[in-house]
């Protein structure tokens, strides 16, 4: 045999086990991640809700969703266990405190344009007689269309009558 012929599945072999041992190790460091839980402890749901452990069984959690609010969860629900400053900040809604070199993204766009009115795209909606004005234009366009064709049907009406006497 030769060995061109062999390359390609002794490679395809080689993609598949490199493959599943890295699905492998993401389900090892799960685990790991979910045995850490221990009464007391801030997680998150894989549906994204923040909640503190109050009990863990073999396959459950027992979860304080808010005050006085108990829910049970299979332990596969947890997305990730927080440590405990980043669980008060996100429950808290603290923000990260901010350094003096982060850089600061404006809500809108208007404070990254000039002050300059000129050039900027009104978005206001038009007045009443702008609107009117709009629709005599549309109508007289809408007339000068018809005439047009009234024009044309005369026309053609009056080819056939020449080449009718003719005939």
């Amino acid at each position: 045999m030769d060995i061109a012929f062999l390359f390609p599945f002794i490679l395809l072999i080689g993609v598949m086990f490199l493959m599943s041992r890295s699905a492998k190790n993401r389900q090892r460091q799960a685990m790991e991640m979910r045995d850490s839980m221990e009464p007391g402890t801030g997680v998150r749901t894989i549906g994204g809700m923040y909640a503190e452990v109050k009990e863990v069984r073999e396959d459950t959690v027992l979860l304080e969703v808010a005050p006085g609010v108990h829910a049970i969860y299979a332990k596969n629900a947890i997305g990730a266990v927080l440590d405990e400053e980043e669980f008060e900040r996100i429950i808290n809604g603290d923000l990260p405190e901010d350094d003096e070199d982060s850089v600061v993204v404006p809500d809108d766009a208007s404070s990254l344009t000039a002050d300059e009115t000129e050039g900027r795209v009104g978005l206001e909606k038009p007045d009443r007689e702008d609107r009117d004005e709009d629709e005599s234009r549309a109508d007289d366009e809408t007339d000068r269309g018809e005439d047009a064709v009234a024009k044309r049907r005369r026309d053609q009406d009056d080819d056939e009558g020449e080449s009718g006497s003719k005939a």
